[in-house]
């Protein structure tokens, strides 16, 4: 037997361990090596280490079916055991946590071994009287900040063929204006046939549609076809065996994620209603309303367990923040350790000069002390209370607190249930409040409640490189309220157990979505009221659709996943009852969980209310056990005490840089350097680790011990040798120029090394020789190049002291789409939501009027059939920093300028100096430089780069 307890939703793979996999004794005489199929999903596909000629997948495809936003994928992987002993295959799916499994099978020689789903407690009899029996369970776990992992085990008998097949469920939520579907994809092996097929059909429309991928190639490029008209679309991903094949090597390129992102056609209307089935669902985002304005206190944590990164990225992306505030908002800052310190008496506007005040602030929180979060929640809500009592507060506007603290309460009040209850007490309904858990030191369920008794949500912020984005995009998401008291109303002769109708707030980007039933006699015609109120005004939004003719939109489409409506009323319905059991008391507790494990059963859903039971052939031996992932408390405790020692322990250790330390070590385990994913214990091959936030849909896991902490330890190899940095770096002429002999040369010292110029620039018409710039003088961000009629811009800072970049932003008005790149990563923003991405990360995006690629060597292109392509390069070699580089600029229009860009404006070259033919005059737009024949190298194709001749200019 095989027992799968399920946290939410899921995620997706195969795997295969390599050779020197574990051996194991099945009968005496006969070894059994271990492989693993995975498949993962986001859905994923992905394998551990490639198998030699033993288990094969020899078919391996994802059908994702995308009904008006309810998403159906079938995950299908066929394999054989080529071996002439018996193999062990392990199936491991990665799903997003969203997702619910509603169906697993397994077919071995003919036979189907099923997935029953049942209520936990019978799954767990069941499983009980398998582990007495030798048998094997499933298991899910937490595999990062979207995805969880099912995997399940089969031995293989020699040349037996066994089928995996995998069903789960979502509904895509919409986020900062897109809907969002992930898979990976990583068979870490070659698939004969492989294939992913992704059907989209919206009767609203499709307005926007992307794909990404960070392991797409140029080769690979051509596996991939896209095709969509105004209500559906279709992607399909079928890479040929060469196709898949690393350059020079037999193993797969395959390796990484596969997004598609995209929206719906709106109106500033009551919103979209679908039928199908004898069900409805609404779906509602008007367009064009206006941003109600807001008071908003940020309430930060400065306790010492925040010294370092931490703090560090809090003052950066509050800084951001804060630059984002719109002039008709007000706002304060609380920053709070063993006290709470508020910035300014009252709360104040945000203009341009108290914006600058608060900047000035932010960037001196320094981080010590102890953890006082109920004094410092008690202080921002009186500081609301105030000015609403002293009518302070606009007309109309909403308040919010947005709380961020990275550990639970240690100074003051440390009860985490009174706490609640004094902020609930305090706010009683007026105002919303949003709790961000910062790592993993934080008890989630604690924020998570008192964040949804005060009608927000918690979000946990993973500590990484991009944790000033992830704060940036959570504030993005609630930075522009619509509506406030948004209800649904519908005929009481029409419909039925209509899900959850009224809501507090509605966003800018995001969407609201009731579901129900239409009864036996309903009307021809539904009826619909949304009312709420705006800024200074209240709204009813009132819209009516005739039953028969909207039932026909689900009718026609023959890849439609048919009687989709009903089990998205279910899902939806269940996801709020498992939210709303959050917030009962124990008596209603009881009721809510009665009803969603009914609504769980009924539908075949894995939910935290119910376990999948698979019967495995006779004769398997492992016990293998899976737990329901739950967060409930801290998993690194030794963190914190429960006093303040704790964190005033941390503010004297300055070298305190989170949960590793500075030297890459893992605590409480001096002498081991920590892996790059999870451990696992030798003695069994299945292990459960991580745990999941439950309820709300953006949670993030955390790893369950410190063993599992991702540690990325780099060493910076200098580019140029250290005997050498001594002397100064003089280019050198190329060779055969008249210049050549006008000094001896020097034998007392080794040449400095030809260095890479900040941009190369090849000019229209120029045959010979490439005009190399040396930025010498450069006071604050430099406008390089802007083309109206391209409607690009290129803007830049150049530290002259260190001869580079700092960052280089790239900035396009259709698609309004801002690439922003420093010596750390690239960040990609559109619509306000922020895409961070390492430099040497493969990535191939497509977007609407815009393709974006990046290699491994690091060249990110962003190019488009009519328009210039602009590169960006992290040039490590001689003169290392960001480089800039353009290709195809005969697509400049007349209007382009800038820095860089007056060099495509009419350039004019003098003849070559009568004494020294290296040297020649150029004029642009009426101003003279002096260029000078040298040899640079060339960073364009990457690193070491080649040797040139170019025209050097400085400016």
């Amino acid at each position: 037997m095989l027992l799968i307890h399920s946290p939410l939703p899921l995620e997706f793979r195969s795997n295969l361990p390599g050779t020197g996999a574990k051996m194991k004794t099945s009968a005496p005489g006969r070894a059994c090596g271990i492989a693993t199929v995975l498949l993962s999903l986001l859905a994923v596909l992905h394998t551990s280490t490639p198998q030699k000629n033993d288990i094969d997948i020899y078919s391996l495809t994802v059908d994702s079916r995308v009904s008006s936003r309810f998403a159906h994928t079938v995950v299908t992987s066929r394999v054989v055991n080529k071996a002439n002993v018996v193999q062990e295959a392990t199936f491991q799916v990665e799903l997003p946590k969203r997702a619910f499994i509603t169906n697993f099978s397994m077919i071995i020689d003919g036979v189907t071994y099923p997935g029953n789903i049942k209520e936990k407690a019978a799954a767990q009899e069941q499983y009980s009287t398998a582990v007495a029996r030798g048998e094997s369970a499933g298991l899910i776990k937490a595999t990062g900040r979207k995805m969880e992992q099912f995997q399940v085990s089969v031995n293989v008998a020699p040349s037996a063929k066994v089928t995996f097949v995998l069903v789960y469920e979502e509904l895509l939520k919409r986020r900062l204006e897109v809907y969002e579907l992930l898979l990976k994809v990583q068979p870490q092996q070659l698939v004969k046939h492989l294939q992913m097929d992704i059907h989209i059909f919206e009767p609203q429309g499709i307005s926007f549609l992307e794909t990404e991928s960070t392991f797409m190639t140029n080769e690979l490029a051509d596996a991939l076809t896209i095709s969509r008209n105004k209500t559906k679309a279709h992607i399909r991903f079928k890479p040929t065996l060469s196709q898949q094949k690393s350059p020079g090597q037999e193993d797969t390129v395959l390796n990484g994620n596969f997004i598609i992102r995209y929206d719906v056609n709106r109106t500033l209307s009551g919103g979209s209603i679908q039928i199908e089935n004898g069900y409805f669902v609404h779906y509602f985002a008007p367009e064009g309303l206006p941003t109600i304005p807001k008071n908003v206190i940020f309430v930060i944590d400065k306790s010492g367990s925040m010294l370092g990164r931490k703090i560090q990225q809090t003052r950066e992306a509050l800084i951001k923040i804060l630059d984002d505030l719109s002039p008709r908002d007000q706002f304060n800052l609380i920053s709070f350790s063993g006290d709470a310190t508020q910035w300014k008496p009252l709360l104040v506007p945000a203009s341009a000069e108290d914006v600058n005040q608060a900047r000035r602030y932010v960037a001196g929180i320094q981080a010590q002390g102890g953890t006082n979060i109920n004094d410092a929640m008690l202080m921002a809500v009186q500081l609301l209370s105030n000015a609403n009592r002293q009518e302070l507060l606009p007309a109309g506007s909403v308040s919010l607190i947005i709380l961020l603290t990275d550990g639970d309460p240690t100074v003051g009040e440390t009860n985490p249930a009174r706490i609640q209850k004094n902020v609930q007490e305090a706010i009683a309904g007026q105002y919303s409040l949003f709790c961000l858990g910062f790592g993993f030191d934080v008890s989630y369920a604690f924020l998570e409640k008192m964040a949804l008794d005060n009608g927000g949500l918690a979000r946990r912020i993973y500590e990484d490189s991009d944790s000033a984005l992830q704060l940036q995009d959570f504030y993005q998401e609630v930075a522009n309220p619509l509506l406030t008291a948004v209800t649904f109303e519908y005929p009481s002769n029409a419909v039925e157990e209509v899900s959850q109708d009224n809501f507090r707030l509605l966003f800018k980007g995001s969407e609201i979505v009731v579901a129900g039933k239409l009864q036996d006699q309903s009307p021809d015609v539904l009826s619909a009221k949304v009312r709420g109120h705006l800024h200074m005004q209240n709204i009813t939004f009132q819209t009516e659709i005739r039953v028969a003719e909207k039932e026909e939109e689900f009718q026609s489409p023959k890849y439609i996943f048919h009687s989709f409506m009903e089990r998205l009323w279910a899902y939806l319905t269940i996801q709020q009852l498992l939210e709303k059991m959050i917030l009962a008391s124990d008596a209603e507790k009881q009721a809510l969980e009665t009803r969603a494990l009914n609504l769980s059963l009924q539908y075949s859903f894995v939910t935290p209310l119910t376990s999948m039971v698979v019967t495995k052939p006779e004769g398997e031996e492992r016990s293998e056990v899976a737990e329901k992932p739950v967060e409930t408390e801290n998993k690194r405790k030794h963190f914190h005490l429960g006093s303040s020692y704790a964190d005033s322990f941390l503010t004297e250790r300055s070298g305190y840089r989170g949960p590793t330390g500075p030297s890459g070590k893992v605590p409480g385990n001096p002498g081991r350097i920590g892996p790059q994913g999870p451990v696992h214990s030798p003695s069994h091959h299945l292990t459960y680790h991580g745990v999941r936030d439950l309820l709300l849909p953006d949670m993030l896991l955390a790893p369950s011990t410190p063993d599992e902490v991702d540690l990325r330890i780099k060493a910076r190899v200098p580019a140029i040798p250290s005997d050498t940095m001594t002397h100064r770096h003089q280019e050198r002429k190329p060779s055969g120029s008249s210049a050549d002999t006008s000094q001896p040369a020097k034998t007392d010292s080794p040449p400095a090394p030809i260095q890479a110029p900040p941009v190369i620039l090849t000019l229209p018409g120029q045959s010979v020789n490439p005009l190399c710039v040396d930025i010498k003088h450069s006071q604050g961000p430099m406008n390089l190049l802007s083309d109206p009629d391209q409607g690009v811009e290129v803007t830049g800072q150049y530290e002259t002291e260190k001869a580079q970049f700092s960052w280089i932003e790239v900035t396009f008005k259709n698609p309004q789409l801002q690439v922003r790149a420093s010596p750390e990563h690239v960040v990609v923003t559109r619509n306000r939501r922020n895409s961070a991405y390492k430099w040497k990360e493969t990535l191939f995006s497509v977007t609407p009027g815009l393709n974006m690629t990046m290699d491994k060597a690091g060249l990110l292109l962003l190019s488009s059939p009519d328009k210039v392509t602009i590169g960006l390069l992290p040039w490590d070699g001689p003169g290392e920093g960001l480089r800039l580089l353009l290709r195809d600029t005969d697509r400049f229009s007349s209007h382009v300028g800038g820095t860089l860009g007056q060099f495509y404006q009419g350039v004019l070259w003098g003849p070559p100096a009568a004494a020294d033919d290296s040297r020649r005059t150029l004029s642009v737009q009426g101003r003279d430089y002096s260029a000078t024949r040298l040899l640079k190298l060339d960073y364009q194709e990457g690193s070491p780069g080649t040797e040139i001749s170019c025209w050097s200019v400085e400016l």
